[in-house]
């Protein structure tokens, strides 16, 4: 029979943590790269602290991660109208790769748990799901623009990102071992 887990005092500073870098990655440092003249595409890593929240923590604390992350992030510096399917979107960057983590965490070899093959998967999921779908959609009622007119840079992004969030959170979950 598995124990309940209850939200600790540590898990909830922690999480806090990665609210705050979410917020800070999301919000200040990002990127803008043009486009053929036309549109550009915004480059940022504030979705890595929330899928590191929900792998680490749980698809609960996860969620509640990208919930505040969003929320704190859209009062400190909204950047267009509040829309609230950013807000689910935010959730689920850290509800999908906390629920694939959840079902490993039977196994005991961290290394097992944390290969690059389970994070790819993780990665991949939430960006075709949140990524490529939910916030193309979101995009395209909030600017009235076509989603199949998005979804192209959208996907550009998404084969530059899945790779590149995948060795970085690798790397980071090497030196995360300590703390979970």
């Amino acid at each position: 029979m598995k124990r309940k887990e209850k939200m600790s005092v540590r898990t909830m500073v922690k999480a806090g943590f990665l609210v705050a870098i979410s917020i800070v990655m999301t919000r200040f440092a990002y990127i803008m790269v043009p486009l053929a003249g036309v549109s550009a595409l915004r480059i940022s890593f504030g979705d890595l602290p929330l899928m590191i929240s929900g792998m680490i923590f749980g698809p609960l604390v996860g969620g509640l991660t990208g919930f505040a992350a969003d929320l704190i992030g859209f009062l400190i510096n909204p950047q267009g109208p509040y829309h609230p399917g950013f807000t689910l979107s935010s959730i689920l960057w850290g509800v999908i790769p906390g629920l694939i983590f959840y079902r490993l965490k039977g196994e005991k070899n961290y290394e097992k748990i944390y290969s690059y093959k389970n994070i790819f998967v993780a990665v991949f999921l939430v960006t075709i799901v949140v990524s490529l779908g939910l916030n193309t959609y979101w995009l395209s009622t909030l600017f009235g623009k076509g989603f199949i007119i998005l979804l192209p840079t959208r996907a550009l992004a998404a084969l530059i990102s899945i790779p590149l969030h995948t060795v970085i959170i690798k790397y980071l979950m090497k030196y995360l071992r300590s703390y979970i």
